[in-house]
């Protein structure tokens, strides 16, 4: 994500500045020495216009006054301590002159970094250095002297604490950015994985069901190719019209991880509208279904009818591919007031499993007539259903994005029962 035209400007104009802290920060020693050069040449040049060069103790103080500076790497208020000493022997014995800005500017380094008590401390020092400055140097006029110092000193020590929260405020303001940007691209890679989560679900209801459908129908044309031309025709009319919709689905929901702007719009996502055609396809593949609605399914939302939708459908495939022949399925979907419950039950028996060792090819669809008989995995659970596979996970993890509760297992006399409780409210679900 580019960055706003502001934020950019901002950055370009802070960026000389960024540069300069950090070349001073990594080469603290050698700006100090520049420092203390500075004003040793500037109090030498401010000495020689005031034709004062000759007097010894001038130059003296001059060096002592800026030697200590170099020293605020080791220690900042030993720095402050050296200069004021100094300054003090020089209010003892000499004049002022530039060098005494030395003074503020280890006041200032202070401020900057060290220590509050310090701070106070080195105040109240450079404030008594200011009234003692003013009525040594200036007796005629002392109340202004003593202000213009005062306001030099407090000026110093002001800004230096003003940067000293300044940088506090960054540091914390880039760490709450730092920890923002870790927080939206692990968002990002969650929503990612969900996203994965579902299209894979996504991708096991399509296939899966349609997939078994296509089989039971092409077993049932095998079975009726000889007895019955016009019914093997019509089932493989079927087998086409499912591989096609099969194909239309996948392509829509492949389509939704492309961005292109140009695209058609893609069809809304499958809801209980179309629990006929469901049915109807599952009839075709040999299984009968019977179905009772209680409610309007029209008043839910969008999401909790396509995760009812899905459910029915996953439960439905489970029969054509693990119930034995002849088999049937009832339906049963109850809508109240705050719930919406979902009962598919099948009364085939488990379809026997597949023998350990290979066999010869087998007749198409045995006596059971068209559907898939026998075909069913070989580790399997209670009731020739696999409790551990992708369709059940899939189905409970659709109850628990809505609130609700999926319930699956084999029923005491033969067949398989799948309850489905979600909550209507897609809001209350997720209170």
């Amino acid at each position: 994500m580019s960055a706003r035209p502001d934020e950019a400007l901002t950055r370009w104009l802070l960026r000389p500045t960024a540069r300069a802290a950090e070349l001073a920060a990594a080469h603290e020693t050698i700006v100090d020495v520049a420092v203390a050069l500075l004003i040793a040449v500037a109090s030498v040049a401010g000495l020689a216009i005031q034709a004062r060069l000759g007097h010894a103790d001038t130059i003296v103080f001059c060096v002592l006054l800026c030697a200590p500076l170099p020293f605020r790497g080791r220690s900042r208020s030993l720095c402050f301590t050296l200069v004021a000493g100094v300054a003090l022997a020089q209010w003892l014995t000499s004049t002022p002159q530039i060098a005494d800005v030395s003074v503020l500017v280890a006041l200032y380094w202070l401020a900057l970094d060290g220590p509050p008590a310090a701070i106070i401390a080195a105040g109240i020092v450079a404030e008594a250095g200011a009234v003692m400055a003013a009525a040594r140097w200036s007796p005629t006029d002392v109340i202004k002297y003593w202000i213009g110092l005062s306001a030099l000193g407090v000026a110093s020590a002001v800004l230096g604490v003003s940067i000293r929260e300044r940088r506090a405020l960054l540091a914390t303001m880039r760490e709450r950015a730092a920890r923002l940007e870790f927080e939206r691209d692990q968002e990002g890679r969650l929503g990612a994985a969900a996203e994965r989560a579902r299209i894979a679900r996504e991708m096991h209801d399509i296939v899966s069901h349609n997939l078994t459908v296509m089989i039971g129908l092409a077993d049932g044309a095998s079975y009726a190719l000889q007895s019955s031309p016009e019914t093997a025709g019509s089932a493989m009319q079927r087998v086409s019209a499912t591989g096609r919709q099969a194909l239309s689905e996948m392509r829509r929901l492949l389509g939704v991880l492309r961005e292109d702007p140009t695209a058609e719009p893609f069809e809304p996502q499958p809801g209980l509208d179309r629990l006929d055609e469901l049915l109807a396809r599952v009839e075709a593949a040999g299984v009968p279904v019977s179905i009772e609605i209680e409610g309007d399914p029209h008043e839910l939302s969008g999401g909790v009818q396509l995760a009812v939708f899905r459910v029915a459908q996953e439960a439905l495939t489970n029969t054509l591919k693990h119930a034995g022949r002849p088999a049937t399925a009832r339906l049963a979907l109850r809508i109240t007031s705050g719930r919406v419950d979902l009962v598919v039950i099948d009364n085939g028996p488990a379809a026997p499993a597949a023998p350990a060792a290979p066999a010869a090819p087998a007749a198409p669809a045995a006596a059971a007539g068209p559907g898939l008989g026998a075909r069913a995995p070989d580790e399997r659970g209670p009731g020739g259903r696999n409790p551990g596979g992708r369709g059940l996970h899939g189905m409970r993890e659709r109850a628990t994005a809505y609130g609700g509760t999926l319930e699956a297992g084999p029923l005491p006399d033969g067949g398989w029962r799948v309850h489905l409780s979600v909550a209507a409210d897609v809001d209350a679900a997720v209170r």
